[in-house]
């Protein structure tokens, strides 16, 4: 059965139905089933309508329907709820067929954010499907279905875990459902991918220093970890699920821990199965962990015992694949593309452990590289339309999509951040560049538009210390913003007090002026000629405005490596400026021991303006720094995925913050973009390769939007050696500055050095 995109009833005949019996709200509840059985006389043309409050697991006739987990996935429910359409024809037989559905408590009620706010949806449990048959409504959620909150998932959390109990599998207690009226003006059809089970990695005990038994997965990933055991009934395993080990090599959460929450019994990522007699194979149904490792308690004989974890992630195949002749800048792609897959569940999110949240930030650094690594489109679009939903009325963009904690006053102060709200115009923007859709301009632009609009209110407060710029009404310099955030060598949240108080006009400033000079080419593009003229206006005047604020007349006064990176990849400095400026990024990253001191927002654009700019020898030294800060400190130090910060491990084997974060994986777009130079902009494909010798050798492949394009490069014989291949028309420009308009085909290119 397969799930079918863009379909919902043409009129709903179900009627919401609540399984659970009256109880303290308050309580966690057990995970309830539902039951109805039926009769078809023919099964062509099945298609089964379904969504829930909550999580739902469908299994018709002892057969899953469909293999999306986590279903029906994240939203703002009480503004938009996904409805999945399956066909099931081949799960009906004529005559008499069963329906059971489980329902959990999933992002609805369960567990959600840093915080672990709970019920953020509402307290309920509740399901609403429909059968219909050549188009004919044959079963609907009603009132004649049987409930029951007996069966054998005792408790079911996103972030807490999972407690199933064997012996329960029978059911013998059922009773009625209550028919509720929540109505169906949120309902929406499912139009992404759904999310499924993916790799699966065999598990090996280990025993740590301290004598506990430990099951290595070999790969940090976002999933769960499916058990296979021979025991006696009643006999326990309990699995608490961590990203890596301490420095004594035991096992650890307190990487991810999420400070005063820990008190409350943190985020423990734990499985509790109680055995059935016999052959005992189990894996949850509705939570979803970050891990590598899973420490094991157990009363059952491991001998025989089988341990696998299953990475679960949104259906995007890989389009990016790339190989060098460094091990460990491999290993950093791989990482990179790991921790994509491990935060891309649905929407994309910054980790898969403590906060599990869709920050706007996070999305709008990676999503240029996320666009080179997998088919991403789908995700990326359900999650802008979380955007918009979480849109305040006066157009500000709240930093997380769909919110997933409570908000409150620190939720009303902490949100439109610049980089971060910036993202609902850049990852529109991306993903327009990679794959060509005018649609997704079109889809988005009242919310871009809206954005701009606050930026343009929120300009004209300024401070008294920019009073005499003569564009400071075109100056950010008030508001909530986050700042280069996460810079190695300055405290974020001290840096972030700071620009509470002090503001931020350079970062600001900057994505104001980036924000409106794309808003200036979409509106152009979608044939907005008043909107392009207005938005160019604006962004030559933020451009004013952060020149005279933020240069020396275009020059660059600052020991901080990303106030070079900002304004020569935006534009903000004109002609011989910008390489003036490049220079200079260069002579501190030299006096810097060849160590990036860049944060959140100027790292992915680090190394293509070096390279950009006359200076691909430092930027390769930078992507071959192995020592803290770097990105292969992380993959000397074992790393499968991106880390949160630069040092997640320390040296001493310390461990702090999330190590699944794909942030500075965007490094990875490098590779592409720069080392093997694959472009894509508009349909515009350019293969400008930057090579250096100290990787040896490189090749890309990109199974593109516009089809397949490959890269390699190689030194052999005192020549650079080159190979290309493009499915469409392409510039082609080489590094002893070549030039050639190549057709569709493949080509070689021999350069003395």
């Amino acid at each position: 059965m397969s799930l079918i995109r863009g379909k919902m009833p043409a009129v709903w005949q179900a009627k919401w139905i609540d399984p659970e019996l009256p109880h303290d709200e308050k309580e966690r509840q057990s995970a309830s089933v539902l039951l109805i059985s039926f009769a078809v006389k023919s099964t062509d043309n099945s298609v089964l309508y379904i969504t829930c409050h909550g999580l739902y697991e469908a299994v018709l006739n002892g057969q899953r329907v469909g293999g999306f987990v986590l279903a029906p996935g994240v939203d703002d429910y009480k503004k938009r709820l996904q409805v999945q359409a399956y066909d099931v024809s081949a799960l009906l037989r004529e005559g008499e067929n069963e329906l059971r559905v489980t329902l959990g408590d999933g992002w609805y009620r369960g567990n959600n954010g840093i915080d672990g706010s709970h019920n953020l949806s509402g307290t309920d449990l509740a399901l609403l499907c429909q059968l219909e048959i050549g188009g004919q409504v044959i079963l609907c959620s009603d009132g004649d279905w049987q409930a029951s909150q007996s069966g054998p998932i005792r408790r079911s959390d996103m972030e807490l875990g999972e407690e199933y109990d064997a012996r329960m599998e029978e059911i013998a207690e059922w009773h009625g459902v209550t028919v509720r009226d929540f109505g169906t003006a949120n309902l929406a059809a499912t139009e992404s991918v759904p999310v499924l089970e993916q790799e699966r990695f065999p598990g090996k005990l280990i025993t740590t220093p301290n004598g506990e038994t430990v099951v290595d997965f070999g790969q940090n990933l976002a999933g769960y970890t499916e058990l296979r055991v021979t025991a006696k009934a009643g006999q326990t395993i309990t699995l608490w699920h961590g990203e890596t080990l301490d420095e004594n090599g035991n096992f650890t959460q307190s990487n991810y821990d999420p400070g005063e929450r820990n008190k409350n019994g943190g985020i423990p990522q734990k499985l509790t199965y109680t055995c059935k007699d016999g052959l005992n194979v189990y894996k949850p149904r509705f939570s979803i962990f970050g891990f590598r490792y899973a420490k094991l308690e157990t009363d059952v004989d491991l001998k025989d015992a089988a341990f696998t974890s299953i990475a679960i992630y949104s259906e995007m195949p890989q389009t990016g694949f790339f190989e060098c002749d460094n091990a460990d800048v491999n290993r950093l792609f791989l990482n990179s593309l790991w921790s994509m897959r491990s935060n891309f569940c649905d929407i994309p999110t910054d980790c898969p452990t403590r906060e599990r949240a869709g920050w706007t930030g996070d999305a709008g650094a990676f999503a240029p590289t996320a666009v080179y690594l997998a088919d991403c489109y789908p995700v990326l679009r359900k999650w802008l339309c979380a955007c918009r939903l979480a849109q305040g009325k006066d157009g500000c963009i709240a930093n997380i999509a769909p919110a997933n904690n409570v908000t409150g006053v620190i939720g009303r102060i902490i949100k439109g951040s610049a980089g971060w709200g910036d993202a609902c115009v850049i990852v529109p923007w991306t993903l327009y560049e990679a794959y060509g859709d005018k649609s997704i301009l079109e889809e988005n632009y009242d919310m871009m538009a809206r954005w701009l609009r606050f930026c343009e209110k929120r300009a004209a407060k300024t401070r008294l210390r920019y009073i005499r710029n003569p564009h400071r009404k075109f100056l950010v310099d008030k508001g909530f913003h986050f700042g280069e955030w996460l810079e190695p060598d300055i405290s974020s949240i001290d840096a972030m007090k700071r620009n509470m108080t002090q503001g931020a006009p350079e970062v600001a400033t900057a994505y104001y002026f980036r924000s409106a000079a794309l808003m200036a080419k979409i509106a152009a593009i979608l044939g907005k000629t008043e909107d392009a003229k207005k938005y160019t206006a604006v962004a030559d005047g933020a451009k004013k405005a952060y020149r005279f604020a933020c240069t020396k007349d275009g020059r660059i006064e600052s020991a901080r490596q990303a106030e070079y990176v900002r304004p020569v990849a935006f534009g903000l400095l004109d002609g011989s400026e910008a390489q003036a400026a490049a220079d200079e990024l260069n002579e501190l990253v030299v006096k810097n021991g060849h160590h990036l001191n860049t944060g959140f927002l100027a790292t992915p654009f680090l190394c293509s303006v070096l390279a950009d700019h006359g200076h691909a020898d430092t930027a390769y030294k930078l992507l071959l720094q192995d020592t803290c800060p770097s990105w292969l400190y992380a993959v000397k130090k074992g790393a499968t995925t991106i880390w949160e910060t630069w040092d997640g491990v320390r040296e001493d084997g310390t461990v702090h913050d999330s190590l699944n974060h794909y942030s500075y994986g965007a490094i990875s777009g490098w590779l592409f973009s720069g080392v093997c130079g694959i472009r894509l902009s508009e349909g515009k494909l350019t293969l400008c390769p930057k090579p250096d010798p100290s990787l040896g050798w490189a090749k890309a492949e990109w199974r593109s939007p516009v089809g397949t394009v490959k890269s390699e490069w190689k030194y052999e014989n005192g020549k650079l050696i080159l190979d290309l291949s493009s499915p469409i028309p392409a510039a082609v420009e080489l590094p002893n500055g070549e030039k050639y308009e190549v057709t569709e085909g493949d080509y070689h290119y021999e350069v003395l050095l």
